[in-house]
């Protein structure tokens, strides 16, 4: 299983400490492939897409509208 976290270099020109999941591209439990954007955070005025870091099984861990600080963790990718 993997880990989908938001990279702490999002927040290197921000000035504030925390971002928000907008929202998810992709449902809970959808399959993913590596790469494959599957959610938008909101730092700033600035919108990151987060891509997935390996193919499997997406389990969303911060629903949309959360309050997420650097390296949080938005969700885990299990094998197919």
């Amino acid at each position: 299983m993997s880990e989908v976290k938001i990279d702490e270099a999002l927040w290197a020109s921000s000035i504030f400490p925390e971002g928000m999941v907008v929202r998810w591209l992709v449902p809970d439990g959808a399959m993913v492939s590596e790469g494959h954007a599957i959610a938008e955070v909101r730092i700033e005025d600035a919108l990151h897409e987060i891509t997935a870091p390996r193919s499997g099984r997406v389990t969303v861990v911060a629903s949309e509208n959360s309050v997420v600080d650097p390296g949080s963790l938005l969700a885990t990718i299990a094998d197919r």
